[in-house]
């Protein structure tokens, strides 16, 4: 499922050194330089710094360590649960989750679905956040993900090939460091950005974000405005450590510890719910009439 040069790859990181790592892998030095030269080219980086004293990963070499750990446990997470789900008859449905698709807030309709379906089952599958990531999940729910909880719009629905359950709206908000000049208040008002870095998606992304970007440069051009391609872990970061406003919905609140989740008084939301396959299985045809009656019952 995954290029099998990783491992090697990991292990050479780990030993930092051909020789060890062939110990390691039971194969012979040759071998393991060999696998990493034909991994590099593939990828077209310089993964390590060869030195008398052993390899060195090169800040390309670090990020790829990192992601490779996660690809590699990702897919053997895979076949474990696809050999589960071989073995069992539960009826399990699969929540991806996520710090921007946090499952707290499904958990009142979780619980109100099991009242009604008590033979329903559900299992959270964490994943993380990148654009190809992103991309690929939403694409392929049904496979190793059924459903996802998150914010949407027709436009994104499209781009990402799934479809969307509107449960509620978010409104959009800002976040800014625990350190920021604006940490100190509830409640933000347009005029309280002004002078002010704002990180939105790009343009495209979502047309509720787009009125408000529509809005902001007409009528508030002392707000600086900002792209970014994908919400993640990083973005927040960004946000904490450059001092600049991340626009967020109510619902990321707790993603950074080091962020503050501010309402603002304009009247901007945007739709927030499951996103699902174009062509659910018969069970999750089934939890998803369940939320919808769960929910019609709440309104």
């Amino acid at each position: 499922m995954y290029n099998i040069q990783l491992e090697t790859f990991l292990v050479v990181a780990d030993m930092g050194s051909f020789n060890k790592a062939a110990e390691a892998l039971y194969i012979t030095a040759p071998a393991v330089t060999k696998q990493i030269n034909l991994l590099e080219k593939d990828l077209g980086l310089s993964l390590f710094i060869r030195t008398h004293r052993g390899l060195i990963l090169t800040e390309a070499g670090k990020s790829l360590y990192k992601d490779a750990k996660y690809i590699i446990q990702y897919c053997k997470e895979s076949v474990q649960r696809a050999k589960k789900a071989m073995q069992e008859k539960d009826n399990v449905i699969r929540i991806g989750t996520s710090p921007m698709t946090p499952a707290e807030p499904l958990m009142g309709v979780w619980a109100q679905v099991q009242k009604k379906d008590p033979d329903m089952k559900f299992q959270m599958i964490p994943f993380m956040n990148s654009q190809e990531n992103a991309r690929e999940i939403l694409k392929n729910l049904g496979v190793n993900i059924d459903v996802v909880a998150g914010i949407f719009d027709e436009t994104m629905l499209k781009l990402r090939q799934c479809e969307g359950m509107e449960l509620s709206r978010q409104r959009l908000c800002c976040a800014v460091s625990i350190h920021h000049r604006l940490a100190s208040k509830e409640l933000l008002t347009v005029q309280d950005l002004h002078g002010e870095n704002f990180l939105m998606m790009h343009r495209g992304w979502s047309n509720y974000v787009d009125e408000l970007r529509d809005d902001i440069w007409k009528n508030h051009p002392q707000i600086h405005v900002v792209d970014f391609d994908i919400y993640s872990v990083d973005v927040f970061n960004q946000c904490e450590n450059s001092d600049d406003v991340l626009m967020v919905v109510e619902n990321w609140k707790n993603v950074h510890p080091l962020l503050k989740v501010i309402p603002v008084v304009w009247k901007y939301t945007i739709p927030f719910g499951l996103l699902y396959s174009p062509n659910p299985s018969g069970l999750v045809k089934k939890f998803l009439k369940a939320v919808k009656a769960v929910t019609a019952d709440t309104v």
